[in-house]
């Protein structure tokens, strides 16, 4: 069972390495940007374009249908603006960024930590929500184990931690280092998103990954046996992004966002997600 869910997940992460999935309608080709659109383009081409990540919360696909929190947020701005919708998820975290200076897409809709290093790239909507990075360890279940299991920040001295490329749990990571005067082992995995490293914790393949909180205990579902009570950071905000030239376009989701927070719809939505 276990290692069909690796397998599982491992599929999911090359399928989208090798196509791109579009939801709604659409042209058969983009042709390359190499500045964002405005967002009266926007409008006028009737099309919005926003990249994401599979993952239990942002954007994925259950019985036949599309979910996620990021995802049926976008639908709603979307459709107040009368767009059709172009999502495209992208596992790489530096891919999805470069997507958005490219101006390969309009937004940026998976809950990214707002960072003082992130905001010299992006341009970011009002927070959505806080979050934190959280450890992903097993539960100590056999003496192996036990050897390994970290109670706390300073047991993480000498371990392995197994993070996608280009976290941002990068940073916090190398501050972490300094508090405890002394060196964590990193190693950024190209082209797998948190839920497949995740995966391969549940399968014994690595022992610890560190990710968002959100998209960790969404997937206890699936792997009950996982420890995720270890935190790495202090809470932080999180937001979706556009380009720096985008202002319009950020402005925009800004007002619809501060008006659509307040309805009984968006409060199913959240606590749909985040409970």
């Amino acid at each position: 069972m276990i290692r069909k869910k690796i397998i599982k997940y491992l599929i999911l992460s090359s399928c989208i390495a090798l196509g791109i999935v579009w939801v709604g309608t659409y042209k058969d080709s983009i042709t390359s940007q190499t500045a964002p659109r405005s967002y009266q383009e926007i409008i006028e081409s009737g099309v919005l374009r926003a990249v994401t990540e599979y993952n239990a919360v942002s954007y994925h696909i259950e019985d036949d249908t599309i979910q996620g929190f990021d995802y049926e947020l976008l639908q709603h701005f979307a459709e107040s603006r009368k767009l059709k919708l172009e999502v495209t998820p992208v596992m790489s975290i530096q891919k999805r960024m470069k997507g958005i200076q490219s101006g390969e897409y309009d937004l940026l809709a998976a809950g990214t930590a707002i960072t003082a290093q992130l905001k010299d790239s992006l341009l970011f909507t009002h927070p959505l929500l806080f979050g934190k990075q959280v450890l992903v360890q097993r539960i100590s279940q056999k003496p192996e184990d036990s050897l390994l299991y970290v109670k706390n920040q300073l047991d993480l001295a000498h371990k392995k931690l197994h993070v996608p490329q280009h976290s941002p749990a990068l940073l916090r990571l190398h501050h972490l280092m300094e508090e405890i005067a002394d060196t964590i082992y990193i190693e950024e995995v190209k082209d797998y998103g948190s839920e497949q490293l995740i995966a391969m914790v549940d399968g014994g393949d690595i022992d610890y990954t560190v990710c968002d909180e959100s998209i960790a205990k969404a997937a206890l579902t699936n792997f009950p046996k996982l420890d995720i009570h270890t935190d790495i950071g202090f809470t932080q905000l999180y937001a979706w992004g556009t380009n720096k030239q985008s202002v319009s376009l950020r402005d925009t989701l800004n007002i619809w966002l501060k008006k659509y927070s307040q309805t009984k719809k968006y409060k199913k939505l959240y606590h749909k997600y985040y409970h």
